[in-house]
């Protein structure tokens, strides 16, 4: 996760059985290279010992207001002023309400209070505390200062009880530090549309023509894109996958409406990728009743081809535009005739016969080549890092651009 490498993070966890979660969370955000500096309230000191997080972060938490000897003079002070972004938690009724009142009281609000760093606040209380109108106005107060507020969810509570309350997920959080600190990236007042998954062409009511792809490449393109600070349109086909956080997701099953959500999509857009496995044909009409089987010995679906959607999004000036070629054989040959073919600036070319890479898998081998001729192999990796490669060359492109129109 590029842009969580070496940025001053400050964890704020206060007094909620969900502390667990944030253990877990920690222990991610040191993984992914970030400099993670803990603060507790000393009621979450009564669920977790700030030793297990000094195990995870390395780094010697801060839960004393009243410590003579602390690491750095004014502790809550001088981390307020290092901090890249400030994410406390859980966040209990009680904290908020000190945060929105101003009346800090231990590390964590004190913190809160110093800091004009951007601060995520994530909700863990009883569903009857979260719907209180007290602390429903004080999140309301933390939003229209520009706090963002992640969660809560709803679930099994510790009260046993079902409803809103629960600590959103450790990825789900990490996906909005991910946003927020990417605010300010490289695509920055950029729009992306991104097409992930392949298509279902109906067959009957129970069957469809399709294909193997899981939308993990496309959905690591719209993160990656996110993370650098574009405003992201992901048009996804069927998927098992989570819609990623702060992504605009549309949400279709045929080519022709993957079609005309792209072109919807399109308006306004700097950047089209289209890393969906589109299906090429589609039955010419489809049936209405089930097709059984013992209507037939053999089965002959008539076929056309299905909407070419590069062809039709055409030629835009300002649309830059990357297509996928996912070849069996003469992989390179293939991927040039697509880039002139379809008027790509950039196509993506990996080979899906390779057991490691390709479909349903989280990692990828392929192969960047430009419509000027260029071309650069990238070895396996997770996804997530070939979509950071991609959009290396697409920025580069951008600035080309750029530098032609001023000149």
């Amino acid at each position: 996760m590029y842009n969580l490498a070496d940025r001053n993070i400050v964890l704020g966890v206060t007094g909620s059985i969900s502390v667990y979660k944030a253990v877990d969370l920690a222990s991610k955000i040191t993984q992914a290279g970030a400099v993670l500096n803990v603060i507790m309230t000393p009621e979450a000191t009564n669920f977790v010992s700030p030793i297990t997080f000094q195990g995870v972060s390395g780094r010697r938490p801060y839960n004393d207001m009243w410590d003579v000897n602390p690491d750095i003079a004014e502790a809550h002070v001088a981390l307020a002023r290092q901090a890249e972004l400030l994410v406390v938690a859980p966040a209990t009724a009680t904290f908020m309400a000190r945060l929105a009142l101003g009346l800090p009281e231990e590390m964590v609000s004190l913190t809160a209070l110093a800091t004009r760093a951007p601060v995520i606040v994530c909700p863990a209380m009883d569903s009857q505390m979260y719907e209180h109108p007290a602390t429903q106005e004080h999140l309301n107060t933390l939003g229209s200062r520009g706090i963002q507020v992640v969660g809560p969810e709803e679930g099994r509570l510790a009260s046993g009880q079902m409803g809103p309350g629960r600590l959103s997920e450790v990825e789900t959080i990490i996906g909005w530090i991910r946003h927020v600190l990417g605010r300010a990236g490289d695509l920055a007042g950029k729009k992306v549309v991104v097409t992930a998954g392949g298509t279902h062409e109906p067959i009957d009511p129970v069957r469809f023509i399709g294909n193997n792809s899981s939308g993990k490449m496309g959905y690591a393109l719209a993160e990656a894109a996110r993370d650098r600070g574009a405003d992201v349109v992901l048009v996804s086909g069927p998927s098992a996958l989570p819609g990623p956080v702060a992504v605009e997701i549309v949400r279709v099953r045929r080519a022709a409406e993957m079609r005309d959500a792209v072109i919807a999509g399109c308006a306004g857009a700097d950047v089209l990728i289209m890393a969906a496995a589109v299906a090429d044909y589609q039955p010419v009409e489809t049936v209405r009743d089930k097709i059984k089987r013992e209507q037939a010995e053999t089965l002959s679906i008539p076929m056309v081809p299905t909407p070419d959607i590069l062809m039709e999004v055409g030629s835009r000036e300002a649309l830059l535009k990357v297509g996928f070629a996912a070849e069996s054989q003469d992989l390179i040959a293939n991927a040039r005739r697509k880039i002139e073919n379809k008027q790509l600036d950039l196509i993506v070319a990996n080979d899906i016969t390779a057991s490691d890479a390709g479909f349903a898998t989280d990692n990828n081998r392929v192969v960047i080549l430009d419509s000027a001729g260029g071309q650069a192999q990238l070895p396996l990796m997770p996804k997530y890092d070939v979509a950071w490669h991609i959009l290396d060359r697409i920025v580069s492109l951008l600035a080309g651009r750029k530098s032609q129109a001023e000149a």
